[in-house]
């Protein structure tokens, strides 16, 4: 697996920590929007529950979240045990503390079970599995309390410096040469997830909003590129262009637009020049959300705003727009190669030679999935949540339009069951769903019209004559 994949799987993992809880961060997102003294209903008892939440609730949910993806109900308790050593440790809410601790605590108890498989006398299972949880548990509590939450603390503070020194020198918008090209390359999970969540709800946490969670969130960008596709783009791009700026802009996923940006590499100049533009417009009229918006979509903007930051959001959002749009605009008037018919197609399976890096595994295929007949399909994406969940429920209408009942569900790559049939992903993420699933992987550029799609499809209706 090269350096990109496993900074995707990276991504992925932190992801699957921190997804599962939106909802818990957006709770008590309202309450910090609705409750704080300068909130929409301030409320002094009401506005108690904000600091408990985020100091121990939020990183212990997330503690257990990563403790279960290692060690299951077993490794979700230690999970749980060894984030509570760097709550205490620490004097900031401990979400990376909970990313790190979640796991490792979990693996502790996990290399423990293998270690004593098949030697624990009969009659004493009960005792040995609950006193090993408990001192293990101890243990990571112990060393999360003294080191980890020190450590993390130490970072925390030493990235937040340079960021507010970014800020304070009015420099933040830099940040947008490193969080789009990133994002198209399905970095965007481990940049959001892993750095400015944290960030953000801590400030949050100080005065009910933060930046931080829209420096990369901001749906405006890849709005005006699609626009600007859907105006002056060509053959397929142009067509598609339009339905992917409703499941951008409205559904919030972003990974729609990435490949329009592969398929044109210099388009990644529009996308950093809008983020840089919305970043500007946010940080001059003081904009922030108070919490991070999951999915990215317009109406989770307007759900997340707090009291008095709706002209700045809206200003920020359109600013990015536009000036997407005209640079989009420029690029695609200037280019004077001809787009053909399947060059959409084409783009991505471009961009992943010149990165495959020496990728020695074997290329799945629909041929291969011919050899047995296909009862479940599986759509996978980096958290399971936004494109794989889009395209599972297109494919799976198409199918009971077509009269037959054929399993179809969404997950993140490395949560597929090993009972799939077949895996489906987009070409950014082929090598990771290979190494990790084991099973056929069909590779596909665009979830609303791809021909890999099409030719499944008619692998099914042969398999079913």
């Amino acid at each position: 697996m090269n350096a990109r994949a496993k900074v995707q799987a990276f991504g992925g993992h932190l992801t699957a920590m921190v997804l599962p809880n939106i909802g818990a961060f957006i709770a008590w997102g309202f309450i910090t929007a609705l409750f704080i003294p300068t909130g929409w209903m301030p409320n002094e008892q009401f506005g108690e529950i904000v600091g408990p939440m985020i100091t121990y609730l939020l990183p212990l949910l997330i503690g257990y979240t990563g403790g279960q993806l290692v060690g299951d109900k077993r490794g979700a308790v230690a999970g749980a045990i060894g984030t509570m050593g760097v709550i205490v440790g620490a004097d900031i809410p401990m979400f990376v503390g909970a990313m790190i601790m979640g796991p490792v605590s979990a693996w502790a108890i996990v290399q423990f079970d293998k270690r004593v498989e098949h030697k624990i006398p009969s009659g004493f299972e009960m005792v040995v599995n609950n006193f090993s949880l408990g001192i293990i548990g101890m243990i990571c509590c112990l060393v999360a309390y003294e080191i980890v939450g020190p450590a993390v603390t130490a970072a925390n503070l030493f990235v937040k410096s340079g960021i507010e020194a970014l800020v304070a020198t009015g420099f933040l918008p830099l940040l947008a040469v490193i969080n789009e090209p990133a994002k198209v390359l399905f970095l965007n999970n481990a940049i959001d997830q892993g750095i400015y969540y944290p960030l953000g709800l801590q400030a949050a946490a100080e005065t009910g909003k933060s930046i931080f969670f829209m420096v990369a969130s901001n749906p405006g960008p890849g709005l005006g590129m699609l626009l600007a596709y859907a105006k002056f783009g060509q053959g397929l791009s142009k067509r598609s262009a339009p339905s992917a700026i409703i499941i951008h802009f409205f559904g919030g996923i972003h990974e729609l637009y990435f490949p329009y940006v592969l398929m044109k590499p210099v388009m990644i100049v529009a996308m950093i020049a809008g983020a840089a533009t919305g970043i500007a417009t946010f940080n001059l009229l003081d904009a922030g959300l108070v919490a991070g918006p999951s999915p990215g979509s317009i109406f989770s903007y307007l759900a997340l705003t707090p009291k008095g930051s709706f002209i700045a959001m809206l200003a920020g959002v359109a600013s990015a727009t536009v000036v997407s749009f005209l640079v989009a605009s420029a690029i695609l008037k200037m280019s004077k190669k001809e787009q053909s018919e399947d060059e959409f197609e084409k783009s991505v399976i471009d961009m992943k030679d010149m990165k495959a890096e020496g990728k020695a595994q074997p290329q799945a295929s629909v041929e291969k999935t011919g050899m047995q007949p296909i009862k479940f399909i599986a759509f996978a994406c980096d958290a399971g949540m936004g494109s794989s969940a889009m395209g599972a429920s297109t494919f799976k209408r198409k199918l009971v339009k077509a009269g037959y009942d054929i399993e179809v569900k969404n997950f993140a790559i490395e949560k597929v069951p090993s009972d799939a049939d077949v895996v489906v992903t987009h070409e950014s993420l082929e090598e990771r769903a290979i190494k990790a699933t084991g099973l056929p992987v069909i590779t596909i550029t665009n979830f609303l019209n791809d021909p890999a799609l099409n030719e499944l499809l008619s692998t099914i209706e042969t398999q079913q004559v």
